[in-house]
């Protein structure tokens, strides 16, 4: 930037390419003052816009070579994007790149290369990861309302545009990539997906694609511009939850929560459905934020929310299901080495004395501490603790944020959801008659312990039965049968004496959490039940 202006003052941007999508882009810089100038090869749209937002069309080579032009936006066509791109970067300009960033992963890796090696920020348009219902949605994931994510499909249908140079899926598919990797939290180890071609040879006009991550999560794509109606609609399905990002709807129903979950009684699951939730979401442009965020991170040398690494997982994604519609073959991504950046902060901490069997998947910011196992086909999620002397596995599930205290044993069967405590030595079985000599693995019985819920130091907790969310389980106690949601249980075999809120207070006759002042009432089947805003729900 020149020395002249003060760093506090909102970037200059020229808009390059000003056409169907451009203009969109042209307006909001606009309206945020940002905008310098415009690139636009007709002349008379350039004139047109020019008198329209007050600023002056200028050639490419003009606005690289202006010191008072800060940042390029490309909406230019998708095989221009990284050459241009490069131009930008050597001319010491920031970019704002509309998607995709490139056609090749090896072009977008030179772009990458030279932003970092010049100090420049360099952001790709992917619209949704901006989107108000989206950003919630990331939130809900984030604080585990939705539990351990299952799988997650998305649906982007339309009636047109059609093109000849790109197929549907490069055209509409990168924003449900984007927002798929953003909510699985890494990228997918292998992808397949099929094409067909209507209207031009060669050329897809619906597309269907899968995605399957290390951490048991499956993405699902379907996109068509050979559709009879408008559909935009992101379905994410957890163990505790299940949510709808639907754009079609108004601004009140965007997003809605369904808390419906999988009981389970005796080892069988049963659906407990629940009274769908409409989220909160206050209104806003998008495409606004988008560029107001731009702007912040060119300002303040800030790393974009899409910035080049989130591009190039996108842009992967789009390759190997290229190569998949053509082979018919699941397509294996290769690891993206990490940048210098990334890699100064490993994933999680696992310590010299612990092990970790390979096929187990360690969630990021977990620790694992002395003398502790983790046997193959364990999944471990985000942010937990993992104690001295713990085993886990084979074959186990351990949501996030859970913390499993010294000399527990968590065996096949057992699957403790997210924010699970369990206190030291306490003790899960599988098998209910249990002999040495006696082999008994296909008679292993599930244990599923509900979100949040609490073990007590020693407790013991047969197999075959369910802990209830946010129950809480006394020291040394012995639970022989299901566990209600918030229970305070205790004693041989273990009986409830009361209940404890979500933040683990014990409630009085008043129902109301001394820590939170929430409060609680009984239904009429004896269940605790939530009161929120002078409505009840039901605690499943």
């Amino acid at each position: 930037m020149s020395n002249e202006r003060n760093d506090a003052a909102v970037p200059r941007v020229a808009v390059v390419g000003c056409g169907y999508w451009g203009i969109n882009l042209v307006r909001n810089f606009h309206l945020t003052e940002a905008l310098a100038a415009i690139c636009e090869a007709n002349p008379a749209r350039a004139a047109e816009l020019s008198a329209q937002f007050g600023v002056p069309n200028r050639t490419l080579d003009e606005v690289l070579a202006d010191p008072e032009i800060d940042a390029l936006v490309l909406a230019t066509p998708a095989e221009t994007h990284a050459a241009l791109a490069l131009r930008a970067i050597a001319a010491g300009k920031h970019v704002f790149v509309e998607k995709p960033l490139a056609l090749a992963e090896e072009d977008a890796a030179k772009v990458r290369k030279a932003a970092e090696a010049a100090k420049r920020v360099v952001m790709v348009g992917h619209l949704l990861q901006y989107h108000p219902a989206f950003l919630r949605l990331k939130q809900l994931v984030a604080e585990g309302r939705l539990g351990r994510l299952r799988y997650i499909y998305s649906n982007r249908l339309n009636l047109g545009k059609f093109r000849r140079t790109e197929n549907v899926f490069w055209s509409f598919a990168p924003h449900d990539i984007s927002m798929i990797l953003a909510l699985a939290g890494e990228a997918p180890e292998s992808v397949h997906a099929v094409g067909h071609s209507y209207l031009y040879n060669g050329i897809a006009d619906v597309t269907t694609t899968q995605m399957k991550f290390a951490n048991g999560i499956n993405g699902h794509i379907h996109v068509s511009w050979l559709h009879p109606n408008k559909e935009q609609k992101l379905v994410v399905v957890g163990e505790a939850g299940m949510a709808v990002f639907d754009d079609g709807q108004a601004w009140t129903h965007k997003l809605v929560l369904y808390p419906h979950r999988v009981a389970w009684r005796d080892g069988a699951a049963e659906p407990a459905k629940a009274d769908a939730i409409p989220v909160e979401v206050l209104p806003a442009e998008p495409l606004r934020l988008e560029c107001l965020h731009f702007l912040e991170c060119v300002r303040d040398a800030r790393r974009p929310r899409t910035d080049v690494n989130e591009g190039i997982g996108v842009l992967s994604v789009l390759e190997a299901a290229q190569r998949s519609m053509k082979t018919g073959e699941w397509v294996e991504l290769k690891r993206r080495e990490a940048t210098t950046e990334e890699s100064v902060k490993p994933p999680f901490f696992v310590h010299e004395t612990a092990r970790v069997d390979e096929g187990a998947v360690i969630g990021e910011g977990t620790r694992i501490w002395h003398f502790t196992h983790v046997l193959k086909n364990t999944a471990v999620g985000r942010g937990c603790n993992i104690g001295q002397n713990v085993m886990i596995g084979p074959d186990v599930t351990v949501g996030d944020r859970c913390k499993i205290q010294n000399n527990v044993s968590v065996y096949p069967g057992v699957i403790l959801e997210d924010g699970v405590f369990c206190g030291p030595s306490c003790v899960f079985t599988n098998v209910n008659n249990p002999r040495a000599e006696i082999e008994r693995k296909d008679e292993f019985r599930v244990t599923h312990v509900g979100r949040g819920a609490s073990i007590g130091a020693n407790a013991t907790v047969v197999c075959g039965h369910t802990l209830g969310a946010y129950c809480f389980i006394g020291a040394g106690a012995v639970v022989t049968r299901d566990v209600p949601p918030h229970a305070l249980m205790v004693g041989n075999p273990a009986r409830r004496i009361g209940w404890v809120s979500h933040a683990g207070e014990k409630l009085g006759d008043d129902l109301t959490c001394p820590r939170t002042g929430q409060r609680y009432r009984i239904d009429d089947n004896g269940q605790l039940a939530e009161i929120v805003a002078d409505a009840e729900t039901k605690i499943a």
